[in-house]
């Protein structure tokens, strides 16, 4: 091959995009446990896989499906933000709307944070202004805490119920207020609502995830997916799911969205062509009830959760349709 052949070859395998993974589901390990479950959130750091448990947070090494460890006394948990620059970790716990910080390497309580709001729900740390957001579902306000000091400095009117949340790292916060089928985009520094964000057929927004580069927000509505500009608040597309999407996730190794489908037992994989054209690659089969999950953005592999479900028919609510069997929750890896 001559010189000009290979550095010709060379630069269209540059150019070529890259191989969009297969995902399948490669691995369940069974957890155990009472109760049911919410938010998941994995820590790159420690290759640990932190999920809600009602009155605890179990901790997993999610490459072995063993328990790394358990923090307690978390009542009504829902969801868990990390803040590896302070060595801290952050819990909202809905029933006694607190927060509980623990030491990101031993797991260890170091204080609990009585809050103003009610039920709070979703939780995401803002690294640049190192504040923690807290939003709550009972009272639709987030409350904002200073990660160094763990005080309570503001609170801020949502106008509906919130959602999942999402940062951009340079210092905004959106979150999906469902009740109003918006995104709000809060300012952390300034601690107010600078944009709010209609979604059109959009409906129901729950999941929330980000392209930080390109500035693409991942909301997950009522069977689809929708990809809105963080800037402008434009709905650039919608993307078709199965039913009962909850989750959304961006690697953004390989330019995929994702959103976690329980009623259909699905892994709906998006690909970004470019930001602003996006296909739909796969419905990955899961497991009935797998709904919320977690990235681990260095392998690309899923994390989801579920359990064996018994099914009232006088329930007047889908988190309230199904009761799960204790002794049967699990752990489903899905890998590319």
């Amino acid at each position: 091959m001559s010189v000009f052949a290979a550095a010709l070859l060379a630069v269209s395998i540059a150019l070529a995009p890259a191989a969009t993974p297969n995902y399948h589901l490669a691995h369940t390990y069974l957890l155990g446990g009472e109760g049911g479950w919410d938010y998941l959130t994995y820590d790159a750091s420690f290759k640990r896989l932190f999920v809600s448990r009602g009155s605890h947070v179990m901790v997993v090494a999610p490459e072995s499906g063993t328990i790394a460890g358990d923090i307690p006394n978390t009542p009504g948990v829902h969801g868990i933000a990390l803040a590896p620059d302070l060595g801290k970790g952050f819990t909202s716990n809905g029933a006694g709307a607190t927060v509980t910080v623990f030491d990101l390497s031993t797991l260890a309580t170091i204080a609990t944070i009585q809050i103003p709001g009610k039920n709070p729900d979703a939780i995401a740390y803002e690294p640049v202004t190192r504040r923690v957001f807290t939003f709550n579902g009972g009272s639709n306000d987030a409350t904002v805490i200073d990660a160094r000091t763990n005080a309570v400095v503001a609170t801020i009117p949502l106008g509906g119920r919130p959602e999942f949340a999402a940062v951009d790292r340079h210092g905004m916060v959106y979150n999906n207020i469902q009740s109003t089928n918006e995104i709000v985009a809060i300012d952390a520094r300034s601690a107010k609502i600078v944009a709010r964000f209609a979604l059109g057929t959009c409906q129901h927004p729950s999941g929330l995830s980000m392209d930080t580069e390109h500035r693409r927000l991942f909301t997950a509505c009522t069977g689809e997916m929708g990809v809105v500009d963080a800037d402008d608040g434009k709905v650039l597309a919608t993307i078709p799911t199965g039913a009962g999407t909850d989750a959304t996730a961006y690697d953004s190794t390989h330019g995929l969205a994702f959103a976690s489908n329980g009623r259909d037992a699905t892994l709906t994989v998006v690909r970004e062509e470019t930001p602003n054209q996006f296909s739909l690659v796969a419905n990955a089969a899961t497991v009935f009830g797998a709904r919320t999950m977690a990235l681990d953005p260095q392998s690309g592999s899923m994390y989801l959760v579920t359990a064996k479900l018994i099914e009232n028919p006088k329930a007047t609510s889908y988190r309230d349709r199904y009761t799960p069997v204790p002794g049967t929750f699990e752990l489903l890896v899905m890998q590319p």
